[in-house]
C-alpha cells in the first residue's frame, strides 16, 4: 500500500523571513491524518531569507536532521559546534535531555533552502550530540547512498533509532529496486525533479507512505533527487 501525501496538501506557513511547508502536523498547522510516520516525526521544507534565521531555541528527545539544497546556513549550538552546512552537508543533532542552538544566513547570502527533518529516538534522555558529513552528488548518483542508520555504518550519520535514511541522484528513467523487509515501513520524500514510485508519480514536494510493499521501485523522471527512510 502505497499513500501519496501531494506537495498542495501540506501544511504551509509564510513568515515573509521563513515560507515553510509541513508533511506532518507542525506548530500551527494541526492535521491528525498526519502527524507522524512511524518513527519520522516533521518533514519541512524551508526558505530563508539573506540576514534572517532561527534565533537561539531548544529541543529535547528529538534526533534533528538539516539536508541543505542550496544556500549556506550556519549553525552554533550549546555544546560548541559552529559549522556552516552546504548543499552535500548532512547535520544530526541529538538534542536529547536538551540543548540550544540557531540556525542563521548571513546578510550578504543567498537564501537557503533546506529540509527540516525530525526523527523520534529509541530513548529519552541521551546525551546530546553533534555530527556533519558531506556527501557528494556522486555518492548519490543513480544508487541509494546511505546517509544515517542507528550504527553509522558506511560512513553514515549515526541516529539513535532503527531507522535507515538514503539519497538518491536518479537520471531520467534511471530505475532503482529497494526490498523492504517484513514489519518494516518507508517513506520517500522527492525532493527535486519526480519519480515514479511502484506506479505512482510523484513530483517536488511529494511524499509516499509504503506499507506492505516487498518491493519499492523508483523510477527518475528528470532532475530527481529523493529521500528514502526504511523504519519499524
Amino acid at each position: 500500500m502505497i499513500e501519496i501525501v501531494k506537495s498542495a496538501e501540506r501544511g504551509h506557513s509564510n513568515h515573509g523571513w521563513l515560507d515553510s511547508y509541513h508533511t506532518f502536523s507542525f506548530a500551527e498547522y494541526y492535521n491528525p491524518k498526519q502527524m507522524q510516520f512511524g518513527s519520522l516525526r516533521v518533514i519541512n521544507e524551508d526558505r530563508v531569507q539573506p540576514g534572517q534565521g532561527f534565533g537561539k531555541h531548544g529541543h529535547k528527545d528529538m534526533e534533528i536532521i538539516s539536508y541543505v539544497l542550496s544556500g549556506a546556513l550556519n549553525h552554533q549550538d550549546s555544546m560548541g559546534n559552529g559549522s556552516t552546512i552546504v548543499p552535500g552537508d548532512i547535520q544530526r543533532m541529538t538534542a536529547g535531555s536538551g540543548i540550544l542552538h540557531s540556525e542563521s544566513i548571513g546578510s550578504g547570502n543567498n537564501p537557503v533552502h533546506f529540509l527540516q527533518i525530525w526523527v523520534l529516538p529509541n530513548r529519552m534522555g541521551l546525551t546530546p550530540g553533534y555530527e556533519q558529513k558531506h556527501f557528494s552528488d556522486e555518492d548519490k548518483k543513480n544508487m541509494l547512498c546511505l546517509l544515517g542508520s542507528s550504527d553509522g555504518r558506511n560512513g553514515s550519520l549515526t541516529i539513535h533509532q532503527d531507522v535507515f535514511f538514503y539519497g538518491s541522484l536518479l537520471e531520467d528513467e534511471s530505475v532503482l529496486k529497494f526490498p523492504l523487509r517484513e514489519g518494516r515501513m518507508a517513506f520517500v520524500q522527492v525532493v527535486r525533479g519526480g519519480v515514479n514510485l511502484n506506479g505512482e508519480i510523484l513530483k517536488a514536494g511529494d511524499g509516499g507512505k509504503i506499507l506492505n510493499e516487498g518491493l519499492i521501485s523508483l523510477k527518475g523522471l528528470p532532475d530527481a533527487e529523493i529521500l528514502l527512510f526504511d523504519m519499524v
